[in-house]
Order: structure tokens, then C-alpha cells, then sequence
């Protein structure tokens, strides 16, 4: 059982669904807190005077109506630093150890070919009739 339960553990479906788990809820929190509270200002501060930062709006009288580029940004800067988080704490540990394992099995011996065989079976059955 606990092979088994080994074997289950080391697939490359159970590794991919871990990793999905944990870019949607562990650094979710530190990475949009880091940009919420570090880049959102940068960004808002090349806007100029708007209060939105990068944001336009399109028909003055509508609040409906504007198109936040920063919270775009935001949105893609959030991406990628939980991708490169993930990727450096998770996926590249995962294929180092199945490198090693890897390394660690021994090819399987060579298996004798037809020819050999039938060489050995006459070999044997000519020291049998000389007996």
C-alpha cells in the first residue's frame, strides 16, 4: 500500500495539481499585498493627477465607463512574480530529485539475442548426450 501510495505521490499529475494549489491560495496574499502596496503607487504615480493612476475614463458623467491599465498591470505583475515563485520553489526542486532517481537505476542488462540462445541451448544439449 504505501508503494502504491508512493508511486501516486510521484506522478507529474499530483505535482501539477499541488502547484495549481499554491498559486491559487499561498502567495496570493504576500504577492498582491507586495503590489497593491509597492508597485500600485509606482504606476499610479506615472498617471500623473489622477487619483487612478493609469486609469481613462471615457464618457465623463459615467463611473462605469473607465479603463484601469493598472490594475492590468497589476494584474500581470501578480502572475508572473507567483509563476517565478512557484517554478523556483516547487518545479525545479521536482525535477532535480527525479534527475536523481534517475541516476540512481542502473540500466537493465543487455538481453541476450536469438542467436545466443540457440548457441547456449546446443551448447548444453551436446554436454548432456556426451554424458
Amino acid at each position: 500500500m504505501l508503494k502504491g501510495f508512493k508511486e501516486f505521490m510521484t506522478r507529474g499529475n499530483v505535482i501539477d495539481l499541488a502547484v495549481a494549489v499554491i498559486i491559487g491560495t499561498a502567495f496570493t496574499a504576500v504577492i498582491t499585498s507586495v503590489v497593491e502596496n509597492l508597485i500600485n503607487p509606482l504606476i499610479a504615480a506615472t498617471g500623473g493627477g489622477n487619483v487612478n493612476g493609469l486609469a481613462v475614463k471615457l464618457i465623463a458623467s459615467n463611473d462605469k465607463s473607465v479603463i484601469d491599465f493598472g490594475a492590468i498591470f497589476t494584474a500581470l505583475i501578480n502572475f508572473v512574480l507567483i509563476a517565478a515563485v512557484v517554478y523556483l520553489a516547487i518545479v525545479v526542486p521536482v525535477k532535480r530529485i527525479a534527475e536523481r532517481r534517475r541516476r540512481g537505476e542502473e540500466p537493465p542488462a543487455p538481453q541476450p539475442t536469438d542467436v545466443e540462445l540457440l548457441t547456449e541451448i546446443r551448447d548444453l544439449l551436446r554436454q548432456q548426450a556426451n554424458r
